[in-house]
């Protein structure tokens, strides 16, 4: 939520791979390649992510912060395009 996407993605990568069938490092993955421009690679998570579970984006109601929230979503919905 610090907007520093490069540092996030390193992290999400690694937790994807210790478990590919868990949705949320997937989402917070495709929303940052999305927030970076790299479209292509957050279209390819949002594939894998539409493998494994139905439900792309959700509320979100656990992050409490609006803006927060609006990130991750936001985000979502440049990678759903």
């Amino acid at each position: 939520m610090s907007r520093r996407f490069d540092k996030a993605i390193a992290t999400l990568l690694l937790a994807i791979q210790e478990d590919l069938d868990y949705p949320p490092p997937c989402r917070f993955l495709a929303s940052c390649y999305a927030h970076m421009g790299r479209l292509d690679e957050a279209r390819e998570i949002v594939r894998r992510l539409r493998a494994i579970t139905p439900l792309v984006a959700q509320s979100f109601s656990q992050i409490r912060n609006a803006d927060h929230r609006e990130l991750m979503l936001s985000g979502l919905r440049l990678a759903e395009r």
